[in-house]
């Protein structure tokens, strides 16, 4: 266990707190996503799964443990930075598009506006949809925001302002996803409940055209 190793050695108090925090904080939150994992079915993209969590434990993992082995806060900074950047990236245009249909962007219009734009399957590939790669996406998209929420906590409570930095830009990136994404689901309900009401409606008036 590394909580139990990290206690045998000569690391600063306040790094070892820091990992044994963060050990059992991440242990309870694979448990919960444990216990909500459905049953019954197989990933049908196990290789986007695998690099879907890959950037995300290893920023996390390489945030927890670098106070262990780096006294360059440089280091820690670009590092943890550019691997959660690169799971920003892997997230936004790889496996949001395979694993759950869906992507987003972010545009400005001319008027100078901030202007979402989003992009989803017909509702029948949608339906299709694997339900343990859906399952996976979302609980570790929400799942790594909170990691990174409870880091931001530990640095602001032991007055740490660099690493609340480095804390404060992997949040805001695992967010934008989680906002765009989110706001990408919700418009492709409403396209489906528009869809389905269109077809109701033709399928009615077809209907009451024919006993005429």
């Amino acid at each position: 266990m590394i909580c139990e190793w990290v206690g045998s050695r000569g690391f600063p108090h306040a790094g070892r707190q820091l990992v044994v925090l963060s050990c059992y904080v991440l242990a309870y939150l694979e448990f919960i996503a444990f216990c909500a994992q459905p049953a019954g079915e197989n990933y049908a993209h196990p290789n986007i799964c695998f690099f879907h969590v890959l950037f995300k434990a290893s920023a996390l993992a390489f945030y927890i443990l670098s106070a262990l082995f780096f006294d360059s806060f440089v280091i820690i900074f670009v590092v943890t930075v550019l691997l959660a950047a690169l799971d920003f990236w892997v997230v936004k245009n790889v496996s949001g598009r395979i694993l759950v249909g869906l992507r987003w962007w972010n545009e400005i219009n001319d008027e100078g506006e901030s202007v979402w734009k989003f992009e989803c399957l017909d509702q029948e590939s949608l339906a299709r949809m694997n339900k343990k790669d859906s399952w996976l996406f979302w609980w570790t998209l929400y799942l790594s925001a909170v990691g990174w929420i409870l880091l931001a906590i530990f640095s602001l409570v032991r007055f740490q302002a660099d690493y609340l930095l480095v804390v404060g830009v992997c949040l805001t990136l695992s967010l934008a996803n989680i906002i765009g994404f989110t706001k990408c689901r919700k418009d492709a309900k409403k396209q489906i409940q528009a869809f389905a009401s269109q077809t109701i409606g033709s399928r009615v008036s077809t209907f009451a055209s024919s006993l005429v």
